[in-house]
């Protein structure tokens, strides 16, 4: 058996959407910038993709800004809003826990003159919003706060944090990296007070390189890329039409029966988190509280229901787990000789291995720092995969400590 674990980094892409971007790639294959009628083939596909997010997101398809993904997504909010917004001030915020897409986005701008204010996060990883409202100031032009984060699944208070940016710091725009909350949850960022979005579609059962930028109406943000002004000038470039359309799909499909598939992320979650916090000693899932771990392995049946009411307040399809006297490179290649696949960390950053600087800012035991693995589910994850996951893990994690202390 087979089993991935490792739907954070990449999500396998539905039948459908397979089915669709080889149609594209085979008959409709224009560009969408051509006059002829393949052009308007393809330029229809687009259009589609548009409306079929924003009825997602409950806003107007001209508020869709197609991209190759995540991380073109993040670096066109960040840089395009802060280069718009800085007659207004340089002043900036963000979190410690962000993905590089951002941190290194945010140092960027940093070398050009910018501030940046760093929120820390409470031992949940969530941040605190007293600090967020201390630190908002009349000059701050923008806020970035990832939604879910990548490595422990917590998750931030953004309907909150927008309320006090928009309140305290008028001229700033609000920024949420929701790579891994979109699909997870529903999002209405008009509403919301969300000014920019950015989503990955490899997250969401979408082919790989391709991804959109929520752009509020009448936010105006500076280009970075330049060519052709495709895109109203925001991004130049040829379209992905395939690509596109099949993110268009995945986004409309990930959205059916929502909350059946929620639900059972959850259930599977728990009972991960249970199954592993039952089999063994020594073990911390971070993320969530103590009280929290332990109100999941209890047997009465009160403090479960309380378990499952809290485990919602994070993300549905992660859970991070430190393992006591096992390297996390050494735990995640002995589960993929069982056929089991799971994370040492964020995939964006896997080839350059370094301490995680989240596992740090939720004050993480230095000794469990290099000892932490993430295991990521999705609609496809079932029972028995995660039952066969825990058994693994019971086999696999006494033999390594055994090694270890020799």
């Amino acid at each position: 058996m087979e089993i991935y674990l490792d739907n954070s980094a990449t999500t396998r892409v539905y039948d459908e959407v397979v089915d669709l971007t080889v149609k594209l790639m085979k008959e409709d294959y224009g560009n969408p910038s051509s006059m002829h009628h393949k052009g308007v083939v393809a330029e229809n596909y687009i259009k589609k993709a548009a409306e079929q997010i924003a009825k997602t997101l409950k806003c107007d398809p001209k508020e869709i800004l197609f991209t190759s993904g995540g991380t073109e997504s993040d670096n066109t909010a960040i840089i395009g809003g802060a280069m718009a917004r800085q007659r207004l001030g340089k002043h900036l915020i963000t979190t410690s826990v962000e993905h590089p897409a951002v941190l290194n986005t945010m140092q960027y701008l940093a070398e050009q003159g910018f501030e940046i204010t760093y929120l820390k996060v409470q031992p949940d990883g969530r941040i605190d919003l007293e600090e967020l409202k201390n630190a908002l100031r009349e000059d701050t032009i923008l806020v970035s706060i990832m939604g879910v984060n990548n490595e422990i699944g917590a998750r931030q208070p953004v309907e909150e944090a927008a309320e006090l940016i928009h309140k305290l710091s008028p001229n700033a725009l609000f920024h949420v990296d929701a790579v891994q909350a979109y699909g997870k949850y529903r999002f209405n960022p008009g509403k919301s007070g969300i000014d920019l979005m950015s989503v990955s579609g490899h997250k969401i059962h979408a082919p790989k390189g391709v991804g959109f930028l929520y752009i509020k109406d009448k936010v105006r943000i500076v280009p970075i890329s330049f060519g052709g002004g495709q895109q109203k000038g925001l991004r130049s470039g040829t379209l992905n039409v395939p690509g596109i359309a099949g993110l268009g799909l995945a986004a409309e499909q990930i959205y059916k029966n929502f909350d059946e598939k929620t639900d059972k992320l959850y259930a599977l979650k728990e009972r991960l988190i249970k199954g592993l916090t039952s089999e063994l000693e020594d073990i911390k899932i971070n993320g969530i509280s103590d009280e929290l771990s332990d109100a999941i392995k209890s047997p009465a049946e009160s403090e479960n229901a309380d378990a499952a009411k809290m485990l919602r307040e994070t993300a549905p399809h992660i859970v991070s787990v430190s393992v006591s006297g096992v390297r996390a490179e050494v735990l995640l290649h002995a589960l993929e000789d069982k056929g089991i696949y799971v994370s040492s960390g964020s995939a964006c950053a896997s080839n350059h291995p370094s301490v995680s600087g989240t596992l740090k800012s939720i004050g993480l035991d230095k000794s469990l720092l290099d000892s932490t693995v993430r295991l990521s589910m999705s609609e496809f994850t079932t029972e028995e995969e995660i039952d066969e996951t825990v058994k693994a893990f019971a086999e696999i994690v006494p033999l390594l400590r055994q090694f270890s202390r020799r």
